[in-house]
């Protein structure tokens, strides 16, 4: 785990969610790691996200999550990948879902964690099996649902 932007440090024993957040979203997806595998969490600035954007996605702006997995075969990966979560994105996308900053983070983490190991948004069929395995994690964190609407419509919006 990297804290490579201090505001991180506003969300108490952040390594201990984040270890919490890939143990439990392994556990929920029932995906099979090689062992010893291995996964980074890097939790930056808009700033730095928004670089690694552009070069990779070619979308010049922030977003609150993005994920990088290695190269081949699940089972197979010394190291599954990178999941690099932005500080202001996320805090913001909390304030105005009205969520508590750690419980939107543990949901970027557990979002993440989900793109390592092949699942994806794409297509409607995509996002609703994804989205049910988040809300299984977020509950069995001790979470709410992370897509239950709010006052203003749907919650939501990782990358």
């Amino acid at each position: 785990m990297n804290v490579a932007a201090p505001a991180w440090r506003r969300i108490a024993d952040l390594e201990d969610l984040a270890k919490a957040c890939v143990h439990q979203s392994l556990a929920t997806s029932e995906a099979t790691l090689a062992p010893e595998c291995e996964i980074s969490v890097t939790f930056c600035d808009d700033a730095a996200i928004q670089a690694l954007n552009a070069e990779w996605r070619g979308k010049d702006q922030p977003t609150n999550v993005l994920s990088f997995p290695t190269p081949g075969a699940l089972g197979r990966k010394p190291l599954l990948g990178d999941v690099i979560v932005a500080f202001e994105t996320v805090a913001r996308e909390a304030e105005e879902q009205g969520k508590l900053l750690r419980a939107h983070t543990a949901h970027m983490i557990a979002h993440g964690f989900l793109h390592l190991i092949g699942y994806d948004h794409e297509t409607a069929a995509e996002a609703e099996r994804m989205e049910a395995l988040e809300r299984k994690i977020a509950t069995a964190l001790g979470f709410p649902d992370p897509y239950a609407e709010d006052a203003d419509g749907p919650a939501g919006g990782a990358n």
